[in-house]
């Protein structure tokens, strides 16, 4: 299985969808997408093996692909999707309070370069009540950029590693991620991203607005910050209109794609596994 599909415990999310193991997924037969972006849901350099399949959330993914010479796309939907199904939240529901608030971030082999003290007086500027500042795990073990966000007087939170070739992965990221967003009133990051979705999806209020920072060498296939803003206006802001991000969010998550546990089953070669239950 490719090393990607355990990012964010996605593979266990769909062992369990399927009744099978979650501590241990079987090998999937292809590559999931494992973030929201603006292209086909992959890296723009990526490589795969010919004809493998490529599960993505929606069939504009699968579109985008396809004109840049890629196949076998199969259209599946979040794996957040199938989380959030199988975690039902509370009934009836705490009272949410507050902002969780994303600010943009690198990865193992791309940092960011922006002014967090300048991104931090643009969220005073805007958020009333408590916020919570969620770092990806490279900025939160980075005492100069945590403490930055702790000084301001911010809870300071992150989720967990996603892992790296299979290591270090921890399967209760999105567990934590469901349960923080729940709690809070609002999202918000300085660029549309796959938490902004994520929370629009558990009930969030979303915003997208502050110092977009810059991350080092992005690759201008996806067309940066100006096509994301170009092509989803609507969820740019520090007020967006609810009903119009939900819709939007759908279709981003892929919620029409959805499938049943016999069908990932089945195209992920799954369908001789045993079940756990």
């Amino acid at each position: 299985m490719h090393h990607t599909n355990h990012f964010y415990g996605h593979a266990h999310i769909f062992a369990r969808y399927c009744g099978l193991d979650r501590r241990r997924p079987p090998r999937i037969n292809g590559y999931l997408q494992h973030g929201w972006n603006a292209l086909d849901g992959f890296g723009p350099r990526e490589k795969y093996v010919p004809a493998t399949p490529k599960f993505v959330w929606t069939d504009t993914m699968r579109r985008r692909g396809w004109a840049r010479g890629r196949r076998d796309y199969y259209p599946i939907g979040a794996p957040w999707l199938y989380l959030t199904q199988m975690e039902p939240p509370a009934v009836p529901e705490p009272e949410r309070e507050g902002t969780i608030w994303y600010p943009f971030h690198g990865w193992e082999r791309q940092h960011v370069d922006g002014d967090h003290r300048r991104l931090i007086d643009e969220i005073r500027e805007v958020e009333r009540g408590p916020v919570t500042v969620c770092l990806y795990w490279l900025e939160f073990g980075e005492p100069e950029i945590r403490s930055v966000y702790e000084d301001a007087g911010f809870r300071v939170i992150s989720h967990g590693a996603r892992g790296w070739m299979k290591k270090g992965t921890d399967p209760r990221f999105p567990h934590r991620q469901l349960a923080e967003l729940r709690r809070h009133r609002r999202v918000a990051s300085n660029r549309l991203s796959t938490a902004v979705f994520h929370g629009i999806a558990a009930g969030c209020e979303p915003a997208v607005y502050g110092d977009p920072m810059v991350l080092a060498e992005e690759d201008p296939m996806h067309g940066g910050v100006a096509r994301v803003r170009r092509l989803w206006p609507e969820l740019h802001g520090a007020e967006v209109d609810l009903v119009t991000a939900r819709q939007i969010a759908a279709e981003e998550l892929g919620v029409r794609y959805r499938v049943s546990p016999e069908e990932i089953r089945t195209v992920f070669g799954w369908s001789g596994e045993t079940n756990d239950l």
